[in-house]
């Protein structure tokens, strides 16, 4: 027997197939839109965020001085900054202030540079060791030794060094420590300053 839709049959037939033919097409248009751009607070999330939230970063202690030649008069200037890792020293020195050449510098265990031009007030280095000065020395080395620095030939310095020899909690003691500066260079096991001779220059660090 053949049978055929009534009208209204017919017509609920149309509707079904017109709801998923946009069903459909909704979805193809859904798929083709980019997502959205991310927002301004999201832009300031760090890459480094995880569950408990972004890394701090420590907080760093610093410390400086003027160094002052051998006639008193300020030459220059000593900035340490200290990091989770150790310290980072930089020495500025202005033109014609020292002979050109390799120098030692130490830091001092006192914060005296009172007796101008022989600096023996600033005491002997941080951490002191008897027969153990020099970064070479296998007895050492001692807290207060670092690398020579260069003059350059107009009598200038930029010196940059780091050492994790010595915390800012040492040089910042009660009787707080000096950065001096030898007319010759550390050979780093000869004592007790690795033949340096004298002292040419000397900053209260504070």
């Amino acid at each position: 027997m053949t049978r055929y839709l009534t009208t209204s049959a017919a017509v609920a037939s149309l509707a079904v197939l017109f709801a998923c033919s946009q069903q459909t097409s909704n979805a193809q248009e859904e798929a083709a839109t980019p997502p959205p751009e991310p927002t301004e607070a999201q832009d300031q999330i760090p890459d480094d965020a995880g569950m408990d939230g972004p890394k701090s970063i420590p907080s760093m202690m610093r410390a400086t001085g003027d160094l002052m030649g051998v006639d008193g008069n300020t030459i220059g200037s000593v900035n340490l900054i200290e990091g989770p890792n150790g310290i980072a020293m930089n020495v500025s020195i202005e033109e014609g202030s020292l002979e050109p050449g390799w120098h030692a510098i130490h830091l001092h265990q006192t914060g005296d540079c009172s007796d101008t031009g022989e600096y023996k007030a600033s005491g002997g280095h941080i951490g002191k060791i008897e027969g153990g000065h020099g970064l070479l020395n296998p007895d050492g080395p001692e807290k207060g030794d670092l690398p020579n620095l260069y003059v350059a030939a107009d009598g200038s310095v930029e010196y940059e060094t780091f050492t994790n020899l010595v915390a800012m909690s040492d040089i910042l003691d009660d009787d707080g420590s000096a950065a001096i500066i030898h007319e010759g260079r550390d050979d780093h096991m000869s004592q007790p300053i690795g033949g340096a001779g004298a002292r040419v220059a000397c900053a209260v660090i504070e």
